[in-house]
């Protein structure tokens, strides 16, 4: 499954940030940016995705949300 987030993470090393954050919590994701899309994609790829992406980046006060929803 992989699923899309629309993000506000403009720089190269805040998304590194984010990519470590949520590596810790979920090891065995997929985890990729898209900073030059105009949504500041945040694509992960996993059996099973939940809603605690959405709660982790927002708590680490970066704004997410799933595209197509």
């Amino acid at each position: 499954m992989v699923e899309i987030f629309k993000t506000n993470i403009h720089c190269p090393e805040a998304a590194e940030e984010v990519k470590q954050l949520l590596l810790q919590q979920f090891p065995h994701y997929t985890i990729s940016f898209d900073l030059d899309d105009c949504d500041k994609i945040l694509r992960i790829e996993a059996p099973h995705i939940t809603d605690t992406i959405v709660q982790l980046l927002n708590s680490a006060n970066y704004t997410c949300e799933i595209l197509g929803e």
